[in-house]
C-alpha cells in the first residue's frame, strides 16, 4: 500500500531541490532519513520533513502493520516548478534587471517492497531456513581448493626448481 505526501511552494529553485531528491530516489526509508539528516543542502531538511509526513500517512492507512516490518522504500520522488515571483533590481544607466524568485513543488510516494517468489533474495531466505545435513556437508569438504590465476615469483621459482630435478 503506497502513501503520498506533497510539499508545495517551497522557496528554492527546482534545480537545487532535484539534487537532493536524486540522492534518496529508490532508497529505503531508513537509509534516506539517515542521508538527509547529514546532508548540507538546505533542501534536505524540507525533504526529510516531507518523508516523515509520508511515513505518517502510510501508518495512517496501515494501522495494523509495523513500520519496521514493512520494508518501505521511496517509490517515486519528483520536483516540479512552482510559481515565479518576478522582481526588478536597479541596474546601471537607468535600466532594470529582472530577478526571478523561483519555487517548487515536491511529491514523494513511498511503498512497501515485496520480494518476488523467484527472486534471488527469496531464494537466499529459503536456503537459510533449510538445515544442512552431514551428508550434504561432506562433499564440500572433499573438494580441493581452487588455484588462483596469479602466482608469486617465489612459487614460480620453486616450480621451476622442482621441474629440473
Amino acid at each position: 500500500m503506497e502513501a503520498v505526501a506533497k510539499l508545495r511552494n517551497v522557496p528554492t529553485s527546482p534545480r537545487k531541490m532535484r539534487l537532493v531528491a536524486g540522492l534518496v530516489r529508490g532508497k529505503s526509508v531508513t537509509r534516506a532519513l539517515g542521508l538527509l539528516k547529514f546532508e548540507a543542502n538546505s533542501g534536505a531538511e524540507k525533504i526529510e520533513k516531507l518523508l516523515l509526513s509520508a511515513l505518517a500517512n502510510w501508518q495512517q492507512k496501515n494501522e495494523d502493520e509495523r513500520i519496521e516490518d514493512a520494508n518501505l522504500y521511496i517509490k517515486e520522488i519528483f520536483v516540479d516548478e512552482g510559481r515565479q515571483l518576478k522582481r526588478l533590481r536597479p541596474a546601471p544607466q537607468g535600466r532594470g534587471h529582472r530577478i526571478r524568485k523561483r519555487s517548487n513543488h515536491v511529491t514523494i510516494i513511498i511503498d512497501s517492497k515485496v520480494e518476488a517468489i523467484g527472486s534471488r533474495q527469496g531464494l537466499k531466505d529459503a536456503a537459510s531456513k533449510l538445515e544442512t545435513t552431514p551428508d550434504t556437508a561432506a562433499p564440500a569438504a572433499e573438494e580441493a581448493p581452487k588455484k588462483t590465476r596469479r602466482s608469486t615469483k617465489k612459487a614460480d621459482t620453486q616450480n621451476a626448481a622442482d621441474a629440473t630435478e
